[in-house]
């Protein structure tokens, strides 16, 4: 049986991350992935994802996201490789909605630079959008997104450069604390090492029964449509956004990569189950889903249908990351950046959970994702 300092269970966004952060002081590091290097099953593939710094979800993800801006900038200079594309983004519905209050207190908390706009105001600027007069926007510069399947693999190469070991196509069956340390079992063999991190995405409660009832997959669909007016959601006048409309919370990129302007719905139909089982087969009713948001506020994207992908979210009930050590069991640690939301923090959650393998802490503020808050009251 081989041994290792710290096996890493899914290389995936978090994983591959924290793979290198492991790698970098020169620890023995295996990761093991049960599917290829950079797969369409999970959760990080479709080209790309957002990032944005005025954080409706919680002010608290403020600092964590100003890290994780520095260490993708760091990436890109490592491998020579853009990851990070800053477009502006926009965060918009009625003034008095979760995501416009939401993203202007993190925005007033945290001093980031901002604008108040009008809807009006925002198709002035950004022709692209047309949206109802009703609708609250803040506008913040420093948004954008990150190039997700070239960030896995870019992760991973510097990995491999430092030293770790990564195993594509083998599937992790269990995991057996023994005397302090971890036995993890594949359908190949069996490894050793003193700590495990578990970033198993959608299959992470396989892994982790704690989780089962609150690490949920759900299938989501991404759609690329050819605008009418592909000169309006170029990436230089067309920022990323998010969206609480009369017809859905929609999600929206600029034309990159594919040409196409990039659209998505947050919790499409609510089609929850385990990951095996959720379909990876894209449909005319979700293909529909995400034309109403097109029609209701981006008329001009409205054209022919270049690519429809689905992937996963896997969410908790109050749609908080778990970023944590195994209750009772210190070597094993977990990491589900989840919700629809985590891949930007990729880059420092590597960190974070390289420094509780290596450190037992993180300098960074835990307090909103610990296992222990889904556990029942008592008396």
């Amino acid at each position: 049986m081989r041994t290792f300092d710290t096996i890493v269970i899914g290389v995936g966004g978090m994983g591959s991350a924290t793979l290198w952060q492991l790698a970098r002081p020169r620890q023995k590091v295996l990761g093991i992935e049960r599917f290829d290097l950079g797969h369409g099953m999970g959760s990080s593939h479709g080209i790309n994802r957002i990032i944005r710094l005025a954080y409706f979800e919680h002010p608290n993800y403020v600092p964590l996201l100003v890290r994780a801006y520095e260490l993708w900038r760091e990436a890109e200079q490592l491998t020579k490789e853009q990851l990070l594309f800053i477009t502006g983004g926009i965060d918009a519905g009625t003034e008095d909605s979760r995501i416009v209050q939401g993203a202007l207190t993190a925005c007033r908390e945290h001093n980031l630079s901002h604008e108040v706009l009008t809807a009006r105001e925002t198709t002035q600027r950004f022709p692209g959008y047309k949206l109802p007069d009703s609708y609250a926007v803040i506008y913040q510069p420093d948004a954008g997104f990150v190039a997700s399947e070239r960030a896995i693999l870019a992760h991973a190469s510097l990995a491999v450069s430092a030293g770790a070991e990564i195993h594509g196509r083998e599937k992790v069956v269990a995991i057996e604390p023994v005397n302090g340390r971890v036995v993890v079992v594949t359908d190949q063999g069996r490894y050793e090492a003193g700590k495990v991190v578990v970033s198993a995405g959608s299959w992470i409660s396989d892994l982790i029964p704690a989780l089962r009832t609150n690490a949920v997959p759900e299938r989501q669909v991404l759609g690329w449509f050819l605008p009418q007016s592909p000169d309006l959601f170029k990436p230089e006048v067309f920022p990323v956004s998010n969206i609480l409309s009369q017809v859905g919370h929609f999600y929206q990129f600029p034309m990159w990569g594919i040409p196409g302007f990039k659209i998505g719905l947050y919790h499409h139909f609510n089609e929850k189950g385990h990951a095996d089982q959720l379909s990876r087969e894209p449909t005319p009713a979700d293909e529909e889903a995400l034309r109403k948001g097109i029609k209701h506020m981006f008329p001009d994207a409205d054209g022919p249908t270049l690519r429809l992908a689905a992937c996963l979210f896997t969410n908790t009930p109050d749609e908080h990351f778990v970023i944590d050590t195994l209750p009772g069991t210190p070597e094993i640690v977990v990491a589900s950046p989840c919700s629809g939301h985590g891949f930007k923090f990729a880059s420092v959650i590597g960190e974070v959970l390289a420094d509780l393998v290596t450190l037992g802490k993180s300098k960074l503020d835990l307090s909103l994702f610990g296992m222990n808050r889904f556990e029942a009251p008592t008396g």
